[in-house]
């Protein structure tokens, strides 16, 4: 295969040489396989989501941070986990060519989440000498897996993390509940009903050792008879086996031990408290002990939030507690807790519609006969200053053209700008809805417009 380079250099050439051919559907260059466009009126529910996101963060101190979209493949080797689906199928990895010739050629990998680059960030940055850090995100992520509902190869998610040294309290039981009661502020902010938490811990480092090794024996006589990938797990990570959806292998994981008979006090007392805080809170939630999350920096609370309406993979969230990740990825010892939201399947659980949380046209500026396309872009311009969403037609169209387009396009007013009104000053705005119209002054239309937002 040619340097991608050159292929685009032939392309072009070929071209600016041929001119323009025809275009039929096998020759139609689509979106790649598991991804896709985002368009209107749909991008509006998305705008929705991210300002409420904004608005509900901020209001828990929540600043955002962002990260590039490509990292060195050992930051996920290291932070996620080898052993995880993510790293050994999932990742998008290339070999960067583009450094001196003296120089090692480097692994990129596509972010296939955004944690451990925040951590890495965390670090860098020296983050810690800021106390207790409070960061939220939004952007693509990418992984190659098979496309599903909900599910891209280039999707999106918001997460957020609290993160900084012991001493700024974020390894207390208070944090974890706080980033939950969020969580579902946030949801029910959005209109999201029915939403279930999930909740468990799985323990320290210690405690999953011990819980490992129960697995891996009771696994052993069992896991010949369960999938390919859950007899790799029982071997090289029993805990991953939790992650299986083979409905054929599910009886014999039902039958498997339980972390919570393997957690030792302090993290027994840690969960204990989440849960007390959480109940004080009025946030309610379910235990689900099986519930251990996809990949390896996770440490005691583990969670998720799911949703009816998405199906058999109903989960719309899900996070827990990290306080090893920052060591694993050479920073200091910083305790940890975060989640992401998948924003594809977020956006599917919504109980609106785009055109409900669309902004239409305030007014419909409708030029009748020549010269007054500049005029009609004048007052647009005035109009727009004061946050008036506006809209504008060409003085080619016939006012009734003018006034069907206004009302298609949903806009609330239709304002005329004839040689009349621009002499006068004075400008007809008519009513789409009721069909009212009333002359109003130039400098009182703005006013008058913004008087039904």
């Amino acid at each position: 295969m040619g340097h991608p380079q050159s292929a685009v250099s032939q392309h072009t050439l070929l071209v600016r040489t041929t001119g323009p051919q025809p275009t039929t559907n096998d020759q139609m260059i689509k979106a790649i396989r598991g991804t896709r466009d985002l368009l209107p009126p749909d991008t509006a529910l998305w705008n929705f989501v991210e300002k409420t996101v904004g608005e509900v963060f901020g209001a828990y101190n929540f600043q955002e941070i962002r990260t590039p979209i490509f990292e060195a493949t050992e930051l996920f080797a290291r932070g996620v986990g080898e052993e995880t689906d993510i790293v050994s199928k999932e990742m998008f990895t290339w070999e960067d060519r583009g450094r001196a010739q003296s120089e090692k050629n480097q692994l990129l990998t596509l972010r296939p989440e955004n944690t451990a680059g925040v951590v890495r960030a965390y670090i860098e940055h020296n983050l810690q000498q800021r106390g207790l850090n409070k960061l939220y995100y939004i952007g693509p992520q990418f992984r190659r897996e098979r496309p599903q509902k909900g599910r891209y190869r280039q999707f999106y998610q918001i997460g957020a993390e609290v993160i900084g040294p012991a001493s700024s309290g974020s390894e207390s039981p208070m944090r974890d509940a706080e980033l939950l009661e969020m969580l579902a502020t946030l949801l029910d902010r959005l209109g999201v009903t029915g939403w279930t938490l999930e909740l468990n811990s799985i323990g320290c480092a210690a405690d999953r050792a011990r819980y490992n090794e129960a697995l891996r024996q009771a696994l052993d006589p069992v896991k010949d008879k369960m999938c390919g990938d859950c007899q790799r797990r029982a071997v090289t990570n029993p805990l991953r086996v939790f992650d299986c959806k083979v409905p054929e292998d599910q009886p014999i994981i039902e039958q498997l031990p339980r972390i919570s008979e393997y957690l030792d006090e302090p993290c027994r007392q840690h969960f204990g408290q989440v849960k007390e805080i959480l109940t004080s809170a009025g946030v309610p939630f379910t235990l689900n002990d099986r519930l251990v999350r996809g990949l390896d920096y996770y440490t005691r609370t583990a969670f998720e939030f799911t949703h009816g309406a998405l199906g058999a993979q109903n989960a719309i969230l899900g996070g827990g507690r990290y306080d090893g990740l920052s060591e694993s990825l050479g920073g200091p010892p910083v305790p940890g807790i975060g989640f992401a939201i998948g924003e594809d399947r977020l956006v599917m659980s919504l109980g609106k519609t785009a055109e409900e949380v669309s902004r239409k046209p305030d007014v419909y500026i409708a030029p009748l006969g020549a010269g007054m396309n500049k005029e009609a872009i004048r007052l647009a311009r005035e109009l727009r200053r004061h946050n008036i969403v506006a809209e504008l037609g060409d003085e080619t169209f016939r006012l009734k053209k003018s006034l069907e387009t206004g009302s298609k396009l949903g806009a609330k007013y239709a304002l005329i700008v004839g040689e009349n009104e621009v002499s006068t000053g004075v400008f007809a705005l008519k009513n789409l809805a009721t069909g009212e119209q009333k002359s109003v002054a130039r400098n009182e239309l703005a006013g008058a417009i913004r008087a039904s937002q």
